[in-house]
């Protein structure tokens, strides 16, 4: 089994080595390098060729968001993990933004940072309900949620969509959404392609984000 090369990023150097000695112990992970702001991560990037960047939101210099705006601009296939806090929400919509594949909380134990690196390795968004709640409430132009009904009308989306897309939003995988609504794992790859291109949107993230915005999930 193939290890996912992770890059941590964080400018207190005890949060980095407690990682790595932590994240290490999981026999398919190795820890390829470490960084201290954003521009740095870059330069590792560049160097290591990590899969997953799991990276700290707030730092001197270069921060999470412009690291992953640096990031994902030269490396589109680098999955990136912001690590933030409950009061960091300003941040968190503009890493998510630049192409960041979720958060996790900071105090979050470590079988559950675990557990969100495999996730964004599967193409699934790690997200936590309460504070994308709280991204909503606190930015106008997320604030301004529309019924379902609305939704479907305004961008042709049938009520399987709807499915596919609240199961999105709660992070499963493709295999995970199609044992759930008795279809293939291919039907359902086909059906979120064709969601994202009514709703012109990009990337399971952005369609998480459309998802809280218009109450489909909360």
């Amino acid at each position: 089994m193939k290890a996912i090369k992770v890059l941590l990023v964080d400018d207190e150097k005890l949060v980095v080595d407690g990682l790595k000695i932590i994240l290490e112990t999981y026999e398919d992970i190795t820890v390829v390098g470490t960084a201290h702001n954003g521009e740095e991560a870059l330069k590792e990037c560049r160097k290591s060729s990590p899969d997953v960047v799991l990276m700290d939101i707030r730092m001197p210099k270069s921060d999470g968001v412009m690291g992953t705006k640096l990031i994902k601009k030269e490396f589109k296939d680098i999955k990136i993990l912001i690590l933030t806090t409950f009061n960091d929400v300003q941040y968190i919509h503009e890493a998510l933004k630049y192409g960041a594949s979720g958060y996790i909380l900071k105090d979050s134990d470590y079988d559950l940072i675990y557990e969100g690196i495999k996730a964004c390795m599967k193409g699934n968004v790690v997200i936590n309900p309460e504070v994308a709640s709280k991204i909503i409430s606190e930015n106008v132009e997320y604030s301004q949620k529309s019924s379902i009904d609305k939704i479907k009308k305004s961008y042709d989306l049938s009520e399987k969509e709807i499915s596919i897309i609240k199961e999105v939003a709660n992070g499963f995988s493709n295999k995970e959404i199609g044992e759930k609504l008795y279809l293939t794992e291919g039907t359902i790859k086909n059906n979120i392609s064709a969601i994202l291109s009514k709703l012109e949107l990009r990337d399971r993230t952005q369609l998480t984000i459309f998802a809280f915005k218009n109450n489909i999930v909360t």
